[in-house]
C-alpha cells in the first residue's frame, strides 16, 4: 500500500532485533509499526524505535486493531506520534503517511514546541532556544538549529578540520529503573544524568558546545570547532565513567551505564545527516561486541545505507528473477575429467551489476530472508540440472544448505520432494553444509544429514578449516566429502608448517573414508602438491571460473 502511494519502503519482519539500526540506515522520515493483533509486541517495537525517531525528527505511526484503541495512552507513552485504527482503507493509510511526513518535516525545520528567550546564548548568538522541560537542557529542535549554524559557519570559514562533532548518549537499563522505582525516581535520575553530563565539559568546551536531551533517555553533546574525533573519544570516555558512578535517588542507590555514538561532520554535511550518523553509531554501539562508544564516519554511514538498500531490493529480486545460477566445475585430480559442478548464486542487480553469493546471502541474513533465498537457489539449480543432456547429463550437482535450512522442521523431506518434483536423480545430488552451520546443534545436524544419505543423496562439509573443526565432530556426522577451504588449500605452497596442517586434514579425512575436495586451486604447483597428499577432486580458476549454463556446455564439449 505504501509503495503504491509513492513511498520507498524498507520492511522488517516481526521480532526483528535490529529495528533501530535498520530505521537509521534507511534514512526514513516515517516509521510504521503494525501492532494489529500483536499489541504487546507492537509496543515493544515502538519503544525500541522511539528514541532514534525523536532524535532524528521523524514520525512514528502505529496501526491498531479497533479493540486496542483503549490502549492509546500506552501507545503514546511508548513514543508513537500518530495512530490509525482498523478498519481503514488504502486512501486513509496513504493520507496518514502524509500527515506523519508533514509532522517530521516540521520537526526537521526546527519549529520548537515551546520557546524561551535565555539571558544569552553561550555561543554569543541571541536566538530563541527551546528547552527540555524536565532537565532544562536544550531540546532536539534547539540542538538541530545549533548544529546547522555551526556547519554553515564552518563552511563559510573554510575550516580544514571538522566544524562540529556530535555525540549521542543513551542511558541503558532505564526502563528497568522506571519499573523498579517508579517514574518519579526515573525523572530524577534523568535530571541527575543531565547535571553530570554538563559538569564533564570544561568551561572552554561548554562555551563552544550544546548539551541537549533529545529523547526519553537519550542525550546529545555537540562541540564546535576547533575539535577533533580524538577530543570526542576522550569526552565520551569521561562521560561513560561519570554515568557509571552510582546515583542516589529517593533513598535508592541506582546504577546506570550508557552507550555513546560519535559522528564527525564532513564538509558537505547537513545537520540532519550528522545526527543520523551519530544515531547509527549509537545503534551499532548498543548491539556490537566492542566498547561502549563508537565513532562512525560518512563512509560507515554510506555502507550501512548501502546494506539497508540491498535488503530492500532483495525482496523484489526473487520476483523479478534477478538471482541467477553459475556452476563451478569440479575436476578429478587423477583423470582431469570434470565430474561435477557446484551451484553458486549470482545477483544481477539492475543498478549495481553482478553481486556474488557472499553479498547476496549477507543481505538475506540481515533481512530475515535467508530461508526464501536458499530455497529459491536450490530449486532453480536443480531444475536447470534436471534438463541437462549430452555431455552434461552425468555431472553431479552440489547445492548449498544453510544453518537456517537445517533448523527448519521437516526440511529434509521438503528438499527430497523438491528433487523428485523437478525430476533430478537423487544419486547425482550432493548437499554441502558449512561447518559453522552444523556446530550449533550437532545432534540435529547428524539426524538431518543421515536422512538425506539414507534417501540416496551425498553429503559434504564445505569450507572445512574455517571454523571449529575437530576429529570428534567429523566422526559424529554421516559424510561423503570433506571440502577444504580455499585459504587452507592455498597454504600448501606456503611454509613447511602450512603443508603439515593441510596434510593432516587430508589424512584425517581419508582415515574416515571421506573423499577430499580442494577449493580455490589456482596454480599447477598447488594442484601437484594437493595431488601428492591424496586430494581427490579440485575446483578453482586453474580449470575454470564459475560459468553460466552455456559456457559450461561449451567447456564440456571441448
Amino acid at each position: 500500500m505504501a509503495e503504491r502511494a509513492g513511498w520507498r519502503t524498507d520492511a522488517l519482519k516481526r521480532g526483528a532485533g535490529d529495528a533501530e539500526r535498520r530505521f537509521l540506515a534507511s534514512g526514513a522520515s516515517v516509521a510504521v509499526v503494525d501492532a494489529r493483533g500483536a499489541l504487546d509486541e507492537g509496543l515493544a517495537a515502538v519503544r525500541r524505535l522511539a528514541d532514534p525517531v525523536e532524535t532524528n525528527a521523524a514520525a512514528l505511526l502505529v496501526l491498531l486493531s479497533r479493540g486496542d484503541v483503549a490502549a492509546l495512552e500506552a501507545v503514546h507513552a511508548a513514543g508513537a506520534t500518530h495512530y490509525l485504527a482498523s478498519p481503514f482503507g488504502e486512501a486513509e493509510f496513504a493520507q496518514m503517511l502524509r500527515f506523519a511526513d508533514r509532522h517530521a518535516d516540521r520537526l526537521a525545520r526546527g519549529r520548537p514546541r515551546a520557546a524561551i528567550v535565555p539571558s544569552g546564548d553561550q555561543d554569543g548568538v541571541r536566538n530563541r532556544r527551546s528547552r527540555d522541560a524536565l532537565t532544562g537542557l536544550a531540546d532536539g529542535a534547539a540542538l538541530r538549529r545549533w548544529i546547522d549554524r555551526q556547519l554553515k559557519q564552518g563552511a563559510a570559514a573554510g575550516l580544514d578540520g571538522p566544524s562540529c562533532v556530535a555525540m549521542l548518549l543513551s542511558v541503558t537499563r532505564f526502563e528497568a529503573i522506571n519499573a523498579a522505582f517508579g517514574t518519579s525516581a526515573g525523572d530524577k535520575a534523568l535530571q541527575a544524568v543531565a547535571r553530570r553530563i554538563e559538569r564533564q565539559l570544561d568551561p572552554a568546551e561548554a562555551r563552544r558546545g550544546c548539551v541537549a536531551r533529545v529523547a526519553g533517555a537519550e542525550f546529545a553533546v555537540a562541540l564546535a570547532a576547533p575539535v577533533t574525533i580524538d577530543d570526542a573519544r576522550r569526552i565520551a570516555a569521561d562521560l561513560e565513567d561519570a554515568i557509571a558512578r552510582p546515583f542516589a535517588v529517593d533513598q535508592h542507590v541506582i546504577a546506570l551505564s550508557c552507550r555513546i555514538g560519535i559522528a564527525c561532520a564532513d564538509a558537505a554535511d547537513q545537520g540532519a545527516a550528522l545526527l543520523r550518523r551519530a544515531s547509527l553509531a549509537l545503534a551499532e554501539a548498543k548491539t556490537g561486541d566492542g566498547g561502549r562508544a563508537l565513532a562512525l564516519d560518512a563512509g560507515g554511514e554510506a555502507r550501512a545505507a548501502h546494506d539497508s538498500r540491498l535488503e530492500v531490493d532483495l525482496r523484489a529480486a526473487l520476483d523479478r528473477d534477478e538471482i541467477g545460477i553459475l556452476f563451478q566445475p569440479q575436476v578429478s585430480v587423477t583423470s582431469g575429467a570434470i565430474v561435477g559442478v557446484e551451484a553458486l548464486a549470482r545477483w544481477h542487480h539492475p543498478e549495481r551489476g553482478a553481486l556474488g553469493a557472499a553479498t547476496l546471502f549477507a543481505a538475506a541474513e540481515r533481512s530475515d530472508y535467508l530461508v526464501q533465498l536458499s530455497e529459491h537457489v536450490q530449486r532453480k539449480a536443480i531444475r536447470m540440472a534436471a534438463g541437462w543432456q549430452g555431455a552434461l547429463a552425468d555431472l553431479r550437482l552440489a547445492v548449498n544448505v544453510t544453518a537456517a535450512d537445517i533448523a527448519r522442521p521437516g526440511f529434509a523431506a521438503r528438499l527430497l520432494a523438491m528433487v523428485d518434483d523437478e525430476g533430478f536423480p537423487r544419486a547425482r545430488l550432493t548437499v554441502e553444509v558449512t561447518e559453522s552451520g552444523l556446530i550449533d546443534d550437532l545432534g540435529q545436524a547428524a539426524a538431518f544429514l543421515g536422512e538425506l544419505r539414507a534417501a540416496g543423496l551425498r553429503v559434504a562439509i564445505d569450507d572445512f578449516g574455517t571454523g571449529y573443526s575437530s576429529l570428534a565432530y567429523l566422526k559424529a556426522l554421516p559424510l561423503d566429502y570433506l571440502k577444504i577451504d580455499q585459504r587452507l588449500a592455498q597454504d600448501i605452497t606456503g611454509s613447511a608448517r602450512d603443508r603439515v596442517v593441510v596434510r593432516g586434514v587430508i589424512e584425517m579425512a581419508r582415515s574416515l573414508g571421506l573423499a577430499v575436495i580442494a577449493e580455490g586451486v589456482e596454480t599447477e604447483e598447488q594442484l601437484a602438491l594437493l595431488a601428492a597428499e591424496g586430494c581427490n577432486i579440485y575446483q578453482g580458476f586453474l580449470r575454470a571460473p564459475p560459468l553460466d549454463e552455456g559456457a559450461l556446455q561449451q567447456l564440456m564439449s571441448e
